[in-house]
This record gives C-alpha cells, sequence and structure tokens, in this order.
C-alpha cells in the first residue's frame, strides 16, 4: 500500500470511529488530538449543512457519516457548544510540540472553527457588522471605501465610451458587442477551460485522472460554480440567465477549472486528505477562510495564467473567432475591463450600506448599476447574490490582492510565481499566512 492509500485509508477509518475523548488526565500526542478534533470538526460540519442549506460546499468523506448527519442533526444551540468546545481544545493544543506543518494545520482549524462559531452564532439571529461578519467568517476586515471615491474612475471610463447621456446606458451598449452567441458558447467555454489547463499543466502536476463535467444552467445568483465531487472531479455550471461577455470565458475557465477551484481542491484532496489524512479538508464549509483562499487563488490564478498582454492575444486569436465577434475592437473592450476593474471595492460598500439598512434593495440595485457599471439585469443578479451570500463578497477582490501579493513577493520569475501558488493551494494556508 503507497503512504497515499495509507493516509486515505487511515483518514477513512479516523472518520468512521465514534467520537474519542482522552481519559481525564491522560496526555494524548498534541498531533494526535488534532486528529480528533478534526473529526469532530467534519461531523460538526455536515450537522451545520442540514440546518443550512449550501453552508457545505463539498464533501467527499465517508457516505456513512453524511446519512448520519442527515438523519440526526444536533440543533443549533447544541452545535453552537460544540463549535465552542472545539474551538478551545484547538487553542490548548501546544504549538512546541507540533512539527511545522501540524502548526500549520492547527491555525486552519482555529480559523475554520472561528468561523463556525460566527455562522451559527448568525443562525442564531446575532446581528454583525459587515466588517465584523467578514472578518469572523473569512479571517480578515475588509476597507471600506466611500462610493464617491470611486468617481474618478468612472470618470476615466467616460474618456473611453464618450457620448451623450447615462454612462451606464453606453456601456450596456457597448458591451452587448461582446456577447457571446448562444450557439457558440459551448464550443468557446470548451476552448477557454482547454487554455487554462494547459497553461497550469505546465507548472503543476496534477492529479492522475483529474476531469470536469460542464453544464449550462439558468436562474442562479452566480456566473459561474465549481462543485467539486471528490476523486479529482468537478462539475463546473455556467449561468445562461444573463448574456455571457467574451471576456468572462478566460475568466470563468480559470476561476472554476485551472488553477482556480478544481485544482485547489484536486489538489488538497491529494495532498491532505490522501497523504496525510489530515480528514477536515474532505469538508469544505462555504463561509470560512477557506473561501477567501480558494476565490482569491481563482481570481489571481487567471493573470498568472495569462500574464501580461498573453489573455488578449488568446482572445483575439482564438475565443473572438470561435464566437463570431470582431477580434479588431478586442483592444478597446480590454482597455474597457482594465479601467472597470478599479470599481471593483465599490460593492463592498454597497453591500455594507444595503445590508445595514442604509439604502433599500431598489438604491443598492441602483448603486451596482453605476458603481459596477452592470445592466439593470445583472445589478439586480448581484443584489441576489448579496441576499444570500453577504460579506461573501469581499472574498474576490480582497482575496485576489492577498494571494497576488503573496505570490509575486517570489519574485519576478513565472516559474517562481506558480511554485508558490501551488504552495498556496495545497497546503493548509490561511488569510495570516498571505501576509506573511
Amino acid at each position: 500500500m503507497t503512504l497515499r492509500l495509507a493516509g486515505l485509508a487511515a483518514a477513512v477509518a479516523l472518520l468512521a470511529a465514534p467520537a474519542l475523548a482522552a481519559p481525564e488526565g491522560s496526555q494524548l500526542p498534541e498531533a494526535g488530538k488534532l486528529n480528533v478534533i478534526a473529526k469532530d470538526f467534519v461531523r460538526l460540519t455536515l450537522e451545520a449543512g442540514e440546518r443550512e442549506p449550501g453552508y457545505v460546499d463539498a464533501y467527499y468523506g465517508p457516505e456513512a457519516l453524511a446519512k448520519a448527519a442527515k438523519a440526526a442533526p444536533r440543533d443549533v444551540p447544541a452545535l453552537r457548544a460544540e463549535a465552542d468546545r472545539l474551538a478551545a481544545a484547538v487553542a490548548g493544543v501546544d504549538d512546541l510540540a507540533l512539527p511545522p506543518d501540524q502548526v500549520r494545520r492547527k491555525a486552519f482549524l482555529a480559523g475554520q472553527l472561528k468561523a463556525a462559531q460566527t455562522r451559527l452564532a448568525m443562525l442564531s439571529g446575532q446581528k454583525f457588522s459587515f466588517q465584523d461578519e467578514a472578518e469572523g467568517l473569512f479571517g480578515v476586515r475588509p476597507a471600506l471605501q466611500p462610493l464617491a471615491s470611486y468617481d474618478p474612475v468612472l470618470a476615466r471610463i467616460e474618456t473611453l465610451l464618450p457620448g451623450d447621456g447615462d454612462l451606464a446606458a453606453r456601456v450596456d451598449a457597448f458591451q452587448a458587442r461582446y456577447v457571446i452567441p448562444a450557439d457558440k458558447l459551448e464550443p468557446v467555454m470548451r476552448a477557454a477551460i482547454a487554455a487554462c489547463k494547459a497553461a497550469t499543466q505546465a507548472h503543476i502536476a496534477l492529479p492522475k485522472g483529474e476531469r470536469f463535467d460542464m453544464e449550462f444552467v439558468t436562474d442562479k445568483p452566480w456566473s459561474g460554480y465549481n462543485w467539486y465531487k471528490g476523486q479529482a472531479h468537478s462539475l463546473i455550471q455556467i449561468n445562461t440567465s444573463l448574456p455571457v461577455y467574451i471576456s468572462r470565458a478566460l475568466d470563468l475557465g480559470c476561476h472554476e477549472g485551472y488553477p482556480g477551484h478544481h485544482v485547489l481542491n484536486a489538489l488538497l484532496e491529494e495532498k491532505l486528505t490522501k497523504d496525510k489524512g489530515w480528514v477536515e479538508f474532505s469538508v469544505y464549509p462555504l463561509f470560512s477562510p477557506q473561501s477567501l483562499i480558494a476565490e482569491g487563488s481563482a481570481n489571481y490564478g487567471i493573470g498568472l495564467a495569462f500574464p501580461g498582454a498573453e489573455k488578449l492575444k488568446f482572445e483575439r486569436e482564438k475565443l473572438y473567432p470561435l464566437a463570431g465577434l470582431d477580434p479588431a475592437t478586442a483592444d478597446a473592450y480590454d482597455a474597457f475591463n482594465t479601467a472597470k476593474a478599479q470599481l471593483a471595492g465599490a460593492e463592498y460598500t454597497i453591500a455594507d450600506d444595503y445590508l445595514a439598512g442604509r439604502v433599500d434593495r431598489a438604491q443598492a440595485v441602483a448603486l451596482q448599476r453605476k458603481y459596477g457599471l452592470m445592466t439593470q439585469a445583472r445589478a439586480e443578479q448581484r443584489m441576489r447574490f448579496v441576499d444570500t451570500y453577504r460579506s461573501y463578497v469581499i472574498n474576490y477582490g480582497l482575496g485576489q490582492d492577498m494571494v497576488r501579493a503573496h505570490v509575486e513577493r517570489a519574485g519576478p520569475s513565472q516559474d517562481a510565481r506558480w511554485a508558490r501558488m501551488e504552495a498556496v493551494i495545497s497546503q493548509p494556508t490561511t488569510p495570516a499566512d498571505l501576509a506573511k
């Protein structure tokens, strides 16, 4: 039996075992204590997922545990008490008695449990400010800028799209020229994902047999989603309720696939759940610091896979012709999107004002339309996302900024950056690790 399979067997056995407790006065080795805590964390997360649909983003451990959680989940007060117990147990593990990889594992578990405490408190009716909620769930405190600070960006975009009337209306008309026709969407997306995979595979050894399925869906609050199934297999869904712009093809291919969510989950499964037997990585609670790492690395992965002008070059030469769009206009659209990206932080402020009740939903949609330069329909979809996921919105922009800073401290070499990116997405990385 290989070490990898031995680790997986140990993980499955640990998860399947009854809850463990050290006899009073006994001394479990510190790493053994983490194993016990991790197993109980998996059960806690699965049961919390029965109390809140969507709480568990992925699980690929023993099916019996998922069935047990579904059959008899503890109520929210009992789950809160369990989260408190496990958080205290993690805090009591002695770092000095752990090897370096287990110290990082402990920090990861501590962050996941803090998030569980926060989310379960929210399910009990406790109210948090936007920043407190984000910090409790995702391990970072976002800075909020006044919306007026984004007005100079809007002024610059005005110069890119001169004309009379409302800027948002001009943006709508401009972007309509870059919609991928419905009958071209699948070949464009498959070409984009293939290119993302090729760029990733040149630097990261992917698990043997990794694969994904792709589906087109409608009526979702998101534009794309990766549902990780285990055994290096993902289902990637693309929402077609609203038009998909040509600029989104590589974005979605990298973000949902390579080197984004699909690769991150496959590497964590291979290197941590299977190789080390760390069972906590067999379950992914959506509202946790793991999401800041996942979304941030997935967004940063776009520019890593296609640095500099390579993204525009590939779009112009490959994707525009596949979509039946005019490649001669690609530069203008890229310039617009580059400027528009500087508006990303406005969404945090809008979400904060909306969730705090300082603006109503109609006002929030109008602000999304103005500062996100979205169509009315897309602004309404985005507010559906805020309604559903609340402060989760910080993970995309702030997470990307943190991952970028961490990875690019490795130096200008693409090889060095890919090596550091692989470490981020295959180790128990926390937001605090990104700041080191």
